[in-house]
């Protein structure tokens, strides 16, 4: 079915959207804007909704809220939450009963006429799906960039075209359950987290695999050669398998060689693209980044536009963002880092030792690796949070280095202003994801760079 098909089916039909927020909400305007009688159901109450409830009810939506919200679900059609589990008994049922429940992503890679460019992993997935976005764009391509990163592309599905093309990032939230996958996928790496979501970590790599189960053979799978369970896909592929990898050539696909120098090829010629030294964002993890966004769009993006876009790109916000330099002291945003393995590329890509806050909400991943690379790289610890005693033992099994326990990011703050001096790096980056503080990691980014900027 393509979305005019779609859009005519909905008049008078009945759609139940589970979960208001800002991903859902332009959906449940969409479809009542072509004719959908939409419940939206959502936990919070209407006070707690505040002005999104008058928007979605003056707009027609009926709300169904409060701890039943999900009890009754008397609807044609059910879109879910990417952060909502897709088995809840409540979904069970209404699969049960011949409903048709799915999500957001899932109804729109049925509907979109453009290819789809798909990234995720563990780490590093939103620097790399812009960048593969960026790298389109530049070469003259229509894109339409949404997804995990922040945008839904449903309610925007009539702007494109079969000539366009759709570049998403996607959460194991996301692909749990997905039987679509894209044209392109990319799978950055797989480590532990979101095991607070997950059953257990083979569910949440099966859902990581989900991105590459469903290609045709026509299609590209980009993964992660230094990475075990990444490399592992491959076996069960039946797209085209690219590799990427900063420790060894590969036969097709994008690496880093030993003369410091990004190298493509597709099986028959390599091409030099760029001295790894270029690239304008500093880490390994970042060229990483750009060789999985490289062998995405190889044969379609050419290699001067690739070299030019990766010595000009000055990064995403949240991602070892350098907020100001006051008194000598660096201050660098990193609210991206949600996981262990996420601070660990983040301490890795300074020169130096760096005062580190990290600390927040409890996802049940080990932080044991954190520990000898923080005894490496990290001159004093500033916790905070649910995870504040789990990082700190941690650090304590590899190193003895001075460890502040704070209540908040503003205590954290003025801890790192009062022992940092000239020439010092303030990085915050807190292994943990934000919810027993802050909506999420941009909010918990902003408030941070509030906090500094008003030192």
């Amino acid at each position: 079915m393509n979305y005019s098909e779609f859009y005519t089916s909905l008049p008078g039909k009945k759609v139940a959207v589970c979960g208001i927020g800002r991903n859902n909400t332009p959906v449940v305007l969409q479809l009542l804007a072509h004719g959908a009688e939409v419940t939206a159901c959502d936990k919070r109450t209407r006070a707690e909704l505040g002005e999104m409830a008058e928007v979605l009810t003056q707009a027609g939506a009926t709300l169904q809220l409060g701890e039943n919200y999900l009890d009754t679900l008397d609807a044609d059609l059910i879109l879910r939450t990417p952060g909502m589990k897709p088995y809840l008994p409540s979904f069970q049922a209404a699969r049960a009963a011949g409903k048709i429940v799915t999500s957001e992503m899932e109804l729109f890679f049925d509907l979109c006429p453009a290819p789809i460019y798909a990234v995720t992993g563990s780490d590093g997935k939103t620097t790399t799906t812009t960048v593969i976005a960026g790298l389109l764009e530049a070469a003259g391509n229509t894109v339409h960039l949404g997804g995990n990163i922040g945008r839904p592309l449903l309610p925007i599905i009539e702007e494109i075209t079969a000539e366009h093309t759709a570049v998403t990032e996607l959460s194991s939230f996301q692909l749990t359950m997905m039987t679509q996958s894209p044209k392109v996928a990319v799978v950055t790496n797989v480590a532990p987290n979101h095991l607070d979501w997950h059953t257990d970590m083979q569910e949440y790599i099966d859902a990581k695999k989900n991105l590459v189960a469903h290609q045709q053979p026509t299609d590209r799978a980009v993964l992660n050669a230094d990475n075990e369970i990444t490399a592992s896909f491959a076996a069960d592929c039946t797209g085209e398998v690219w590799l990427f990898s900063r420790r060894q050539p590969v036969e097709r696909g994008t690496y880093l060689g030993e003369d410091g120098i990004l190298y493509g090829t597709d099986g028959n010629e390599t091409v030099a693209i760029m001295p790894a030294s270029d690239i304008r964002i500093p880490g390994v993890h970042n060229v990483e980044n750009f060789l999985a966004a490289f062998a995405a769009v190889w044969g379609v993006v050419p290699v001067s536009v690739m070299a030019d876009y990766a010595r000009t790109f000055s990064g995403v916000p949240h991602r070892s963002e350098l907020v100001r330099e006051r008194n000598g002291v660096r201050w660098y945003n990193d609210s991206i880092g949600s996981s262990p393995s996420r601070t660990i590329a983040g301490l890795k890509a300074f020169k130096q030792k760096v005062i580190l806050i990290a600390g927040g909400y409890d996802k049940h991943i080990p932080y044991d690796p954190l520990g000898p690379v923080a005894a490496e790289t990290v001159s004093a610890a500033i916790l905070l949070g649910a995870t504040a005693g789990a990082i700190e033992t941690a650090i304590r099994a590899a190193s003895d280095l001075p460890i502040h326990r704070v209540a908040d990011m503003a205590e954290a703050v003025k801890t790192a202003d009062q022992i940092a001096n000239n020439g010092d790096i303030v990085f915050m980056s807190p292994a943990s994801a934000s919810f027993d503080m802050y909506k999420n990691f941009e909010e918990r980014g902003n408030h941070f760079k509030q906090l500094v900027n008003d030192l």
